[in-house]
């Protein structure tokens, strides 16, 4: 079951005789699963109910637990604006006429975050080749199909790389969010977890003792940080004012105050101004990843073989031709 909490109604576009320039009554903005679906929308109402101030609309908020749930939502056009991974958003701008607004900039360190694997302090896996050393004996726990470090990433750069499938790797496998996976793996219930170094700093916070139990057995390359999409179907003149709204974030005269309230959201300083064209690394993920497995797999031919590799470089080479293309107006 989708467990999602949503507080308002679905926006409206009847003219309220208010906000000049706009139909719309009220925004919705969906939340990408921090934790739980109540931790994500207390970290995110405090920014929220000022970007309304600014607006002059109000801004509802739908928080969800899984990534396929908030993928669902914007399918079915049940929010206006979303803060997502980088794969859903891919999926948002190809399928569900969405256009990227902005790019979330943390207070520390790169623009943008690492995924890692996580064991327990005492593990006797001390590297990636001792745990490669045990196919079929060890318990692993990973994110959705739609997490980029939850799954994505780690099943390119670690397990792909090696011809092989997590799925199948291990004695076990489960699958829920990067906050219960960390508890998983602090309490010796799993033996292998996917995360990130984002959330690990929440978790930290949140669960010290539990954070204490943990060691990174693996480090990933640099993943660029999560996104804002917006519906293009949503006027021009109103996307463009939630896009100056969040870029202007924390920079004002009211800096201080909204830089704390942005601290809340997985330690945010600030919103970049983005487009569709900062979804390109996503899309390289996803084309490596299917390049790996089309190597690894079983084919009558070698012209078989060949075949998928042209028709996965011709729909990546499509996708990233789509995604350089100015936003409509």
């Amino acid at each position: 079951m989708l467990a999602c909490v949503m507080l308002g109604a679905p926006p409206s576009f009847a003219d309220p005789g208010g906000t000049a320039n706009t139909h719309i009554r009220a925004l919705t903005f969906g939340i990408l699963p921090m934790g739980g679906p109540s931790e994500s929308l207390e970290a995110w109402r405090p920014m929220l109910d000022d970007l309304s101030r600014s607006l002059h609309l109000p801004v509802r908020s739908l928080s969800v637990s899984t990534y396929e749930g908030l993928a669902q939502a914007m399918s079915d056009e049940r929010v206006d604006f979303a803060f997502v991974s980088g794969r859903l958003a891919l999926d948002a701008v190809t399928r569900d006429r969405m256009q990227v607004i902005a790019q979330l900039t943390r207070s520390q360190g790169p623009r943008g975050y690492f995924a890692v694997l996580l064991v327990e302090k005492d593990s006797p896996l001390r590297s990636l080749d001792d745990m490669f050393r045990q196919p079929g004996r060890l318990r692993y726990a990973r994110g959705e199909v739609l997490s980029v470090s939850g799954y994505l990433v780690p099943e390119t750069q670690v397990f792909a790389n090696r011809r092989l499938d997590s799925d199948t790797f291990f004695a076990s496998v489960s699958v829920d969010n990067h906050q219960n996976n960390a508890l998983a793996v602090a309490n010796k219930e799993v033996d292998v977890a996917t995360n990130n170094s984002s959330d690990l700093e929440r978790f930290a916070k949140r669960f010290p003792d539990q954070y204490d139990r943990l060691r990174v057995l693996w480090t990933s390359s640099l993943i660029p940080n999560s996104v804002i999409v917006i519906r293009t179907d949503l006027p021009s003149e109103l996307r463009q004012r939630v896009a100056a709204a969040l870029t202007s974030y924390g920079k004002g005269k009211n800096a201080t105050a909204e830089m704390a309230k942005l601290q809340l959201i997985c330690n945010l300083s600030a919103f970049s101004a983005a487009g569709n064209e900062s979804l390109v690394p996503f899309a390289d993920i996803e084309f490596n990843l299917d390049k790996r497995r089309v190597y690894s797999a079983q084919w009558v031919s070698d012209a078989a073989m060949q075949t998928r590799l042209r028709k996965i470089d011709a729909e990546h080479e499509a996708l990233i031709h789509r995604l350089m293309q100015p936003p409509s107006r």
